[in-house]
C-alpha cells in the first residue's frame, strides 16, 4: 500500500473543492481536477461580475427613466439637461424609483424639466 502523508488536510482540502462545487453539472460535480477548474473559472466570473453588477445597474435606471421621459414627449438626454438647469440633485436610481412608483411625482419633474429648456 502506498504511503500517505498529511492525509487528514489533504482530504480536507478535497472535500472543500467538491463542497464548492456542488450542483455543477456531470463531472464537474464529482471528480476532483474538474471540480478544481470549474471552481476556480466559476470564482473568476463572480469577481468580474461583481465589478460589472453597478454598470448593469445604471443601465437600468437609464432604461426606465428613458421610457417614462418619452410619455411626456421627452428624450432620456434632453429630460437630464433639463433636470441639470434646474439644478435637480437626484439620482438615475432615485428617478427610476420615481418613474416605476409615482408616476405623478415623476411628470412633475419632466414638466419642470422641459420648462427649462
Amino acid at each position: 500500500m502506498s504511503r500517505t502523508r498529511n492525509r487528514v488536510a489533504s482530504h480536507e482540502r478535497r472535500k472543500k473543492i467538491l463542497k464548492e462545487a456542488r450542483g455543477f453539472y456531470g463531472g464537474r460535480s464529482r471528480l476532483l481536477r474538474t471540480a478544481r477548474d470549474a471552481v476556480n473559472r466559476a470564482g473568476a466570473y463572480s469577481y468580474a461580475h461583481r465589478r460589472k453588477r453597478p454598470g448593469d445597474f445604471r443601465r437600468l435606471w437609464i432604461m426606465r427613466i428613458n421610457a417614462a421621459c418619452r410619455l411626456y414627449g421627452l428624450s432620456y438626454s434632453k429630460f437630464m439637461h433639463g433636470l441639470d438647469l434646474i439644478n435637480a440633485e437626484i439620482d438615475r436610481k432615485m428617478l427610476a424609483d420615481l418613474a416605476v412608483n409615482e408616476p405623478g411625482a415623476f411628470k412633475s419633474l419632466a414638466d419642470k424639466a422641459n420648462a427649462a429648456l
